[in-house]
């Protein structure tokens, strides 16, 4: 069996599939502390996956990009093919 422990494939789908969220969002949705979102958004900054948005001063939220998308969509149906996304998800 598997470990289940979240691989970081899947932490990065998780906070793909949130859209667009601000840090504090993000960091409960994808259950993960506010270093590890730190170091999550930087690498996907970096990749071009999520744009930071400013929505206010100083609101910023982060939003998922195409390319991002496209990423989501293979990362899904990697799982999907390795049986490692829940039904509930479809």
């Amino acid at each position: 069996m598997l470990s289940s422990r979240r691989s970081s494939m899947e932490v990065i789908a998780d906070i793909l599939r949130l859209g667009e969220a601000g840090k504090t969002e993000i960091m409960y949705s994808a259950n993960m502390s506010f270093a590890q979102l730190q170091k999550y958004l930087k690498f996907m900054l970096e990749l071009k996956l999520i744009d930071k948005v400013t929505v206010g001063n100083p609101v910023v939220t982060y939003r998922v990009t195409k390319k991002g998308l496209r990423l989501l969509r293979s990362i899904d149906s990697i799982l999907e093919i390795l049986e490692l996304k829940k039904e509930e998800d479809f």
